[in-house]
């Protein structure tokens, strides 16, 4: 039968088989690499009571603040609860945003006292503004804890927590606002399948991936988010997106095996909401489809870069929202307005596939509206006028249509006015953000080969020890598109660059041919490096050529490998949100 100690607040009547424990009873493991082992197989999921006891060793071996609330403060402040019924429900606070307490197999009265719990966290945190994720981590941690004061000191933990470069709980809008654009930046680039199904389905994509924590805390049934709670509590927050992101494939696999393959045309989309709640139902019903080992086992397989690097792409989105003046909750824009075809004009593109390349671009950009910097058909055939209208601007979009009819481009992430920094030498820049794609004829994008392929690079700090001479270009009028152009270094202070995230200064890479991004000169401008070049547009802007490169490892982008311009356009990003002010 259930131990008493860490039972008290479990119906076990809901709990089926966890009810009865197994396994083994103790564990004396204190290797990280093997705790790490232990809690992916599920070491002690079996066992309630070694659950609950290992759970309270991971949370006091959490670095805090030096005043951290205690169970002592909690009793001190809420009295001695244990066995005694609290006479009202106390409302929850306006910082949970309206998440509501999940049941997760507890008693009837456990709820009332998870808001307990929350009520005194409130008073105890006064810096909280924003954690819709805390009610259903209370709820969880009621579940192993003796007591209402124990569970109190575990959340307390975990808010309290300053190990520098650890997240485990986001407690400002500003946190996790940036955590969703977060998510959906590691869809684009790690479930691209599933990405488009919610692109050709949603009619505002950024609006349902902002539940993705939800999907994780709120929807799981208990027997998959304890082991996922299992996990978290060893590896930290990095395992929430392996496992929304694994929910998300899930999703487009049971869609997909349903016949909802077809994608819908632009104006038979679906509210976001109903898409948002279809995820929601699934995530709910999952248990009678997938094993809680099976939905780790598909997140693990995920090859996500460091927590490092997620790192990086998280303080970028920070940054962005600070900038636009989004630190706190507000009416979500509609990420469609930014592409609003009733004034959107292209020569090369339609609406329609604007907003599917919109799809494609990093979250931070999101909310910006296309804006025509340079185009053929106006500026003509100029290279000097082509750098003239785009300097400055970061990113850019190049979008060229060729005499054949087809349609190709590139996202850049650096302003083209980096090319400066080689004087009169062909060198590269730009950053792992930056993709290739064409449209006609067919929809394909090709982004930096470390994203499908991570053993190409490790992320280590940037090596200083470089030969300088290396970064000069050949001088004996050899071709373009050489494999020996050399990489721009980049600046000492990198903290004003847009893309930090898979900068190629954050890799170790096997070969410089992998981050040969963007170059440009008097006489070229060129995309993509390496055994040839994604793109090689010549300075009369007239003549192009398309090869298979090393950095994207695309295949040419269009039908020819040589192709005339028929236009060439260069749109940037302009933010919508300071154009509503």
């Amino acid at each position: 039968m259930a131990e008493e100690d860490y039972g008290c607040f479990v119906d076990w009547t809901q709990m089926g088989d966890l009810a009865n424990s197994s396994g083994p009873s103790k564990l004396d493991v204190k290797d990280p690499v093997e705790l790490k082992k232990l809690a992916r197989q599920g070491h002690w999921a079996k066992n309630h009571k070694l659950r609950a006891q290992v759970y309270q060793q991971l949370i006091k071996a959490i670095p805090c603040r030096t005043v951290t609330p205690d169970a002592e403060v909690y009793r001190d402040l809420m009295g001695d609860s244990t066995g005694k019924k609290a006479s009202s429900v106390i409302p929850l606070p306006d910082f949970v945003d309206g998440s509501a307490v999940p049941h997760y197999c507890l008693k009837a009265d456990a709820v009332t006292t998870v808001h307990r719990v929350i009520s005194c966290l409130a008073g105890q945190f006064p810096d909280i503004s924003h954690c819709p994720a805390l009610p259903a981590m209370t709820a969880l941690l009621l579940h192993f804890s003796a007591d209402e004061a124990q569970c109190f000191e575990n959340i307390s933990r975990l808010l309290a927590c300053n190990e520098p470069g650890r997240r485990l709980v986001d407690q400002t809008f500003l946190a996790y606002e940036s955590s969703c654009m977060t998510f959906g930046d590691l869809a684009n680039k790690y479930c691209p399948a599933a990405h488009k199904l919610i692109v050709a389905t949603a009619q505002d994509v950024v609006e349902v991936y902002s539940g993705w924590q939800r999907w994780v805390l709120g929807d799981l049934p208990f027997s998959h988010v304890a082991r996922v709670l299992d996990v978290f509590l060893v590896e930290g927050y990095k395992v929430l997106y392996r496992v929304a992101l694994a929910l998300l494939k899930f999703y487009r696999k049971q869609k997909a095996g349903a016949g909802a393959g077809a994608q819908p045309s632009e104006g038979q989309k679906q509210d976001s909401a109903e898409v948002k709640a279809e995820i929601q139902a699934f995530v709910k019903a999952i248990g009678s489809s997938i094993t809680p080992d099976k939905l780790l086992e598909k997140a693990f397989s995920i090859r996500l870069f460091s927590r490092k690097e997620i790192t990086l792409l998280q303080l970028a989105n920070e940054k962005s929202l600070q900038q636009k003046g989004i630190t706190v909750k507000q009416k979500r824009r509609n990420v469609q307005l930014a592409l609003n075809p009733d004034t959107f004009s292209s020569e090369v593109v339609s609406a329609k596939e604007m907003r599917d390349i919109w799809s494609w671009i990093p979250e931070r950009f999101a909310l910006c509206e296309p804006q025509l910097l340079f185009t053929t058909s106006t500026h003509g055939c100029s290279l000097n006028r082509f750098y003239a209208h785009v300097e400055g601007y970061e990113p850019t979009l190049l979008l060229i249509r060729t005499c054949e009819a087809d349609v190709c481009g590139a996202f850049l992430s650096t302003d083209w006015e980096e090319r400066k920094r080689g004087g009169n030498k062909l060198s590269f820049f730009g950053t792992g953000e930056c993709f290739v794609f064409r449209l006609k004829p067919e929809m394909e994008r090709y982004e930096w080969v470390v994203i499908r392929h991570p053993e190409l690079a490790s992320s280590i700090k940037a090596q200083s020890s470089e030969d300088p001479a290396e970064d000069e270009a050949p001088t004996d009028g050899q071709s373009s598109d050489d494999n020996s152009l050399p990489v721009e270094r980049p600046a000492a202070d990198p903290s004003n660059r847009l893309s930090p995230f898979l900068s190629a200064r954050h890799f170790h890479l096997n070969s410089r041919n992998t981050s040969m991004f963007m170059a440009g000169n008097v006489d070229s401008i060129i995309v993509g490096g390496g055994e040839g070049n994604a793109l090689y547009i010549d300075g009369e802007l007239n003549h192009g050529r398309t090869a298979r490169c090393t950095t994207f490892d695309n295949p040419p982008l269009c039908s020819t490998e040589s192709f005339q311009v028929a236009l060439l356009e260069v749109w940037g990003f302009q933010d919508a949100m300071a154009s509503d002010r």
